[in-house]
């Protein structure tokens, strides 16, 4: 069991590290200032949303302005907390009868929890054994989960500079050759800041 949080805790490790390195390459700009009409405006930050969500599941969402994930993210994470909780207690009680049943001492017997009463020593050394690595996976799924949390606020940080507006298009245009009369189609591409249209591709 130790060794399995010590896994889980360099797995969070990681994650965190590998997604703030990668802030720091791909979101190198996120922390310059741009001039726009006489004001000065900070640009939105990849690095800070997945420190926040680092530090507090949720808060990196906030800061992209997803609220509506956060609920979702700690119905996850309390989900795991749940399991842990259900899983370590079927763990203890399974535990317990266990050692009750084989120290041939009838005293004890009402110890023992009225579900595992009428079950054989060794079975439930088997559901002891099978309800420790489900403690076991819950631990490694919290994990995961506040990995996956970092994961969202950072690639949600990136996605939240990109201009993506009607101004910004590609379609197709029908398109009718002046000289022959010939008909067919055109991709254009349009620009948002500059309004210039690339040359349209005729097929």
């Amino acid at each position: 069991m130790k060794k399995l949080f010590q896994v889980a805790f360099f797995i969070g490790l990681i994650v965190s590290s590998a997604f703030l390195q990668a802030q720091d390459s791909i979101g190198s700009n996120a922390k310059q200032r741009v001039r726009k009409d006489s004001l000065v405006i900070k640009q939105h930050s990849p690095r800070k949303a997945a420190t926040y969500s680092a530090v507090l599941p949720g808060l990196g969402q906030a800061y992209n302005k997803k609220y509506w994930k956060i609920p979702i993210v700690y119905a996850a994470l309390g989900t795991c907390v749940g399991l842990f909780i259900y899983n370590r207690d079927e763990y203890l009680g399974a535990r317990d009868a266990y050692r009750n049943k084989l120290d041939n001492d009838p005293t004890n017997d009402n110890q023992i929890r009225a579900q595992f009463r009428p079950i054989d020593p060794e079975s439930i050394r088997r559901y002891r054994n099978s309800v420790r690595q489900d403690v076991d996976y819950s631990v490694l799924a919290f994990v995961l989960c506040w990995g996956l949390n970092i994961v969202d606020a950072a690639v949600d940080g990136h996605l939240h500079s990109f201009d993506i507006n009607e101004n910004l298009s590609l379609r197709i245009n029908p398109y009718v050759q002046p000289a022959t009369g010939a008909g067919g189609m055109q991709l254009v591409l349009d620009f948002s800041k500059r309004k210039n249209k690339l040359h349209p591709t005729t097929f």
